[in-house]
């Protein structure tokens, strides 16, 4: 049997990997976990400065 009329047959399958990198995106996501940080030390600041004393 001829080698070369075997690999006729073979199927190859190619991948488009398209990577995409919205920068828009990425900076509502950043500052949107930004607020959340402030947000948390503020109120441990608060619980800190003014409830913790009371006890």
């Amino acid at each position: 049997m001829n080698s070369r009329h075997n690999q006729d047959h073979v199927e190859v399958e190619t991948r488009n990997v398209e990577q995409r990198n919205d920068s828009s995106q990425v900076a509502s996501t950043l500052i949107k976990y930004v607020a959340y940080l402030i947000i948390f030390f503020g109120f441990l600041y608060f619980l800190i400065r003014y409830v913790f004393p009371m006890f």
